[in-house]
């Protein structure tokens, strides 16, 4: 059964799509500034979807916030986190994100994704190449653990993913299990945003 309903048209007809994650990941380039892959949680299956971030002057009175395919009222609680707790103010930034493929992401578990391409476009550099992100964010900039850790981290490496940031409470009891993936536990938001700086080092 394809619980996710992603299908694609064969030769035979419509047929339902084994592993969707590699097409939502098809023309994903880790090299360029504003993208983080995030490991979401659709039905029971784990999902990578890649999520870009545009953050750039504002050019006029009022920066604009634009989501698609992520929750408008997230990025604002997002953006003051980061201020908050990062240093990093974007008021005077117009700020646009877009979960690539035309996915709907409706989990907080995304927060961790969505700052971490926001910052990478903020400053113009990609982050750690072949990486992955998944936290849930809370306002005193702590990174709070998410259902199903474990199943988003073994697909993140079935796809050849080389790194992980994850909440601390999120790491593995055996990391053997993951040998092809290393995997930085954080607890909070300056942890995260250090890991990503250490990397590029």
């Amino acid at each position: 059964a394809n619980e996710l309903g992603v299908f694609a048209m064969t030769e035979h007809g419509l047929k339902g799509v084994s592993n969707p994650s590699a097409i939502f990941l098809a023309s994903y380039r880790d090299d360029v500034p504003g993208s983080c892959v995030l490991v979401t949680q659709e039905g029971s299956r784990p999902l990578l979807v890649e999520i870009q971030a545009l953050v750039d002057d504002a050019h006029g009175f009022t920066p604009k916030r634009l989501t698609v395919g992520l929750e408008q009222n997230r990025l604002a609680m997002l953006l003051a986190v980061l201020n908050r707790h990062a240093g990093i103010a974007c008021f005077d930034q117009d700020v646009f994100l877009n979960a690539v493929g035309g996915v709907k992401i409706n989990e907080p578990a995304a927060d961790l994704a969505i700052i971490l391409a926001m910052l990478s476009s903020f400053r113009n550099r990609p982050l750690p190449e072949k990486m992955v992100a998944f936290g849930e964010i809370g306002l005193s900039g702590e990174v709070r653990p998410v259902a199903r850790g474990q199943e988003r981290l073994k697909e993140a490496e079935k796809l050849g993913f080389k790194r992980a940031v994850v909440p601390k409470a999120n790491l593995p009891r055996n990391p053997k299990e993951f040998p092809g993936l290393q995997i930085f536990g954080v607890a909070s938001l300056q942890e995260a945003v250090d890991v990503c700086r250490n990397a590029e080092e």
